[in-house]
């Protein structure tokens, strides 16, 4: 690809020539579209839906169509909706852990309700969210983003092994040596794309991995394109297809990783602005890019669509490439938005077998613990600081690991307590308030 580091596009509003700018754009959709449609998948295992049924497709169209939607919310705007920066939007593995808990218990009416009301508030956040980072330091972030992570990793294993739902666990299968031969392909194969190849194919590696695996899946004939050809070529989103069901503990649970969420966008607006053209990102920047995250993740619950984050490997692309045009986001949204609304497109990775998924999981899953270690890196380790983490890391994945030990908590709360994400970052904010720091 050519090279176009001169720091003529610094400026967000000038667009490479078209030959140029489409293939950045669609570098953009590679680098994150299979971090984009996993959390779908493993939300829709959940609930108990089909593994390649047809409401599984759907959710995974969702999370195409309003990745694209939300992406165009940030690059194009409305009124002060979107940082006008050059800000991928996409499916965030953050809320997986509380919406899959959700969604197995209560139903997927119930997680998506409660997505649309924190995507609400998400969005309310961009007047006050200059005012609420001292809440979240470092400290908090990445122990949150490390429980995210952690949370995960065991769901990386159990789809690489054959599955997640208990009686895929129980065949004879399950752990097969077939099974993990499909999930280290993908494994194996996007490691060597990521560190010893450059640009596109290294942006790609998951992507082109997850390929692989698919291709061996199918000699080892694990693969049944049955829904594939069985599904539409065009599709019209439903409103509400879950219905309306409130539940407070899910509200609370997903408002709280929302407001997370909220800082990390924070920081990948920063990042952008950065990398891509030297200075800090403005106030204005910073409310846009937060209100364009709430939206998302509104307009997307509405629909069936999962929240909306902002990527940071996107803003790895930026600094890469020096290319800080919105306008080649824009083009890869567009992108997104018609592979969303093509069924097909949605059937062929719903087809994809666990075992593959399970590969491109373990490597995704494992980065976000690793991104939520990065980010605690800034912290001074001191006694204070490492008993806030030991506490933290200790109630959020203790009674996750042991939910029976709160058994006798109403629903609501349980549901809240057990969510992993939810009760790590509430220890952590309350005891980062509460405890002096050492001098």
């Amino acid at each position: 690809m050519t090279d176009l580091t001169s720091g003529a596009f610094s400026d967000p509003d000038t667009t490479p020539p078209l030959h140029q700018a489409v293939p950045l754009g669609v570098q953009h959709v590679l680098a994150m579209f299979a971090s984009n449609v996993t959390p779908s998948i493993i939300v829709a295992g959940a609930a108990g839906l089909a593994f390649g049924g047809p409401e599984q497709v759907y959710l995974i169209q969702m999370a195409m169509l309003f990745a694209g939607i939300a992406t165009l919310f940030q690059t194009v705007g409305f009124g002060p909706v979107g940082a006008r920066l050059p800000i991928m939007q996409g499916t965030s593995f953050a809320f997986v852990g509380v919406l899959a808990g959700v969604a197995a218990t209560q139903g997927l009416g119930v997680a998506l309700t409660a997505c649309l009301i924190a995507g609400v508030i998400h969005f309310l956040l961009g007047s006050v969210i200059q005012h609420l980072r001292w809440l979240f330091p470092p400290l908090v972030t990445g122990l949150v983003i490390l429980a995210i992570g952690l949370y995960l990793i065991p769901v990386a294993i159990k789809y690489a092994a054959g599955g997640a739902a208990s009686f895929q666990m129980e065949a004879e299968s399950f752990g097969s040596l077939m099974h993990w031969s499909v999930a280290l392909s993908v494994v194996i194969v996007a490691l060597v794309l990521k560190f010893f190849t450059k640009g596109l194919l290294s942006n790609a590696a998951i992507l082109i991995g997850l390929l692989v695996g698919y291709i061996v899946a199918f000699v080892f004939g694990m693969v049944n394109f049955g829904a594939v050809s069985n599904a539409a070529w065009v599709m019209v989103p439903t409103p509400l297809p879950y219905g309306f069901e409130i539940s407070i503990g899910a509200i609370v649970a997903v408002t709280l990783v929302s407001i997370v969420s909220a800082i990390e966008t924070v920081g990948d607006a920063s990042a952008t602005t950065k990398a891509g053209a030297g200075r800090e990102a403005t106030d204005r920047e910073i409310a846009g890019a937060t209100y364009a995250d709430g939206a998302g993740t509104a307009v997307a619950a509405v629909f069936g669509g999962l929240p909306n984050t902002s990527f940071s490997q996107n803003v790895g692309i930026v600094g890469m490439t020096g290319i800080m045009s919105r306008h080649v986001v824009t083009i890869g949204a567009l992108v997104l938005v018609i592979c969303g609304l093509i069924p097909k497109i949605g059937a062929v990775i719903a087809s994809m077998p666990l075992p593959v998924l399970g590969g491109g999981v373990i490597v995704m899953f494992g980065m976000v613990a690793a991104a939520g270690l990065n980010v605690l890196t800034e912290v001074k380790m001191n006694r204070r600081n490492m008993v806030i983490i030991a506490v933290s890391l200790a109630a959020g994945l203790g009674l996750n690991l042991v939910p029976t030990a709160v058994q006798y908590l109403p629903g609501v709360v349980k549901t809240l307590m057990t969510s992993a994400v939810a009760p790590t970052a509430l220890v952590a904010i309350v005891l980062n308030i509460v405890l002096p720091e050492e001098v």
